[in-house]
């Protein structure tokens, strides 16, 4: 490999993120080109944040020499993306490891694009403040150096695997039911925030059993005006009895108050009456960015349709997914049909990989994300929302005042997937692990440290950091209460998806 390596800085599309990102980028950017140095190489760096695609185009598309994506806080994979995609000089996404600046979100993010894509690349990750004492970080960068990539272990990776005869006849009789009535996505748009990975288009769908209908949001606005008001009173009413804690006026919310909700809640039923009109199975609801500016958040509506109680319910959630994404969408629906088909509850939760850190002996990761998780999570009780939590979503992002839908999730056994496109088709990463109930105090730094607003879930995934950091490909879980490891295994086959069974066992 050549000794030029040049260094850019994928960037946020809102000026504001990368702005208050300046001084960590910079900083890291200090710490790889010293770290570069001491390995015996030159540096130069592509001027400024690329915050739109064409930027990307512009300054990456030029450039034969080797790169480095510095990845300390949240970007868009199209930043990177579009242009290295059709080249191969070597790649590498070098990233933080911080629950405040979520550079490995942003990282685990445009990698799931980058494989989308057939675009090779690499990663590496520390935690460490000085990059250069930290000899891991260190030896994988002059592996990087010296070859164009680094690998990585797959100890705790397998593809496929036997499982019982009951989960075997479960999962066909679930395939089944699926075949006979294929289910039906109602998309909100596409993904948001060019999270491509987690598009995957008609062809690709069909071909494991699935359908979309694409609804454009401009729906919500129009429809939103012919809502009875008495049906939001009602809905009101009902998310009050059941438990709700709304936190309206409180300091640095003032100005997200009942009027607020009450369109979250407006919003809410016009898409259950398109859910409804279109006999929808599942949503996917990208609402970032277009409707920022004119709406309040979705995710209030998101946790309701992923919880069994919700205002006008028929008894069973609706599997949502967040930023209108397939690859968690898919699985959520199938580990729900599994999940009701062995008599567990049927909510599945969609989160973030956020962060993690070791705790009591064993790596807990930090499973955050801002709405689509329902509120059996914090509960167990499928007929009330007790435990749940809505603040006001950070003004940073979200100008429209509005409430999240949050709160700590309880313990127990759980099973994660994740649905993505390698090489040109359909996989389906499985796990087991377990969602631990932490110390307050553990817990409140925790939180605090990532984003406060939104619902909290410590998890060990069943895996090593390295294992999901080195070869997980989204940002995204879908997460669920119990045990349909062996199940979703043998249905994810049925249906036609390559599966990896990443597991430390």
């Amino acid at each position: 490999m050549t000794k030029k390596i040049a260094l850019f800085w994928p960037g946020d599309a809102r000026q504001k993120p990368n702005e208050l990102a300046l001084p960590n980028i910079t900083e890291a950017t200090v710490q790889l080109e010293t770290a570069l140095k001491k390995l015996g190489r030159q540096t130069y760096r592509v001027e400024g944040f690329l915050s739109k695609p064409h930027e990307s185009i512009e300054k990456l598309g030029p450039i034969d020499d080797p790169m480095i994506g510095v990845c300390v806080h949240w970007f868009y994979g199209p930043h990177t993306c579009d242009g290295v995609a059709g080249k191969d000089n070597p790649l590498l996404l070098a990233s933080n490891f911080s629950g405040r600046w979520p550079g490995l979100v942003g990282l685990l993010n445009t990698g799931a694009c980058l494989e989308m894509l057939n675009r090779p690349f690499s990663r590496v990750w520390t935690s460490s403040p000085d990059f250069s004492k930290d000899s891991a970080f260190m030896d994988r960068l002059a592996e990087w150096c010296e070859t164009g990539k680094i690998k990585y272990g797959e100890s705790q990776i397998a593809y496929g695997g036997p499982v019982s005869a009951d989960a075997f006849a479960r999962a066909k009789r679930v395939a089944a039911g699926i075949r006979q009535r294929k289910p039906l996505f109602l998309m909100l748009g596409d993904t948001s925030m060019g999270m491509i990975n987690g598009y995957f288009g008609p062809r690709l769908l069909h071909s494991v059993g699935f359908a979309e209908h694409k609804i454009d949001q401009a729906w919500i606005i129009d429809r939103g005006k012919r809502i009875d008001e008495a049906r939001i009173d009602r809905a009101l009413a009902f998310v009050k009895e059941k438990g709700i804690t709304f936190h309206w006026g409180e300091k640095d919310a003032e100005d997200f108050d009942e009027r607020a909700t009450r369109e979250q809640l407006r919003d809410y039923l016009v898409v259950l009456d398109l859910l409804q009109e279109f006999k929808a199975d599942g949503l996917g609801w990208q609402y970032q960015l277009g409707l920022i500016p004119l709406r309040p958040p979705s995710d209030l509506a998101e946790g309701l349709f992923n919880s069994t109680c919700r205002p006008e319910s028929n008894g069973d959630t609706i599997a949502t997914a967040t930023e209108a994404d397939q690859g968690n969408l898919v699985p959520m629906e199938m580990m729900k049909r599994l999940l009701k088909d062995k008599g567990l509850h049927q909510a599945v939760m969609f989160h973030d990989v956020r962060w993690g850190a070791e705790h009591d002996g064993r790596f807990l990761w930090v499973l955050l994300n801002s709405g689509s998780c329902g509120a059996y999570a914090f509960n167990h009780d499928p007929n009330t929302l007790k435990g749940t939590h809505s603040y006001r979503q950070p003004s940073l992002y979200f100008p429209t005042p509005g409430g999240s839908f949050a709160g700590e999730s309880l313990p127990g056994k759980m099973t994660w997937a994740r649905a993505y496109i390698k090489n040109d088709v359909l996989w389906m990463d499985i796990g087991r692990g377990e969602v631990v109930k932490l110390p307050p105090k553990v817990r409140d730094e925790w939180w605090e440290g990532t984003t406060r607003q939104w619902p909290f879930m410590a998890a060990d995934m069943g895996i090593s950091q390295e294992t999901l950091m080195a070869h997980y490909l989204s940002n995204h879980v879908a997460v669920a209460y119990g045990d349909i490891f062996d199940e979703m295994v043998a249905l994810s086959q049925e249906l036609g998806f390559r599966v990896r069974v990443l597991s430390g066992q």
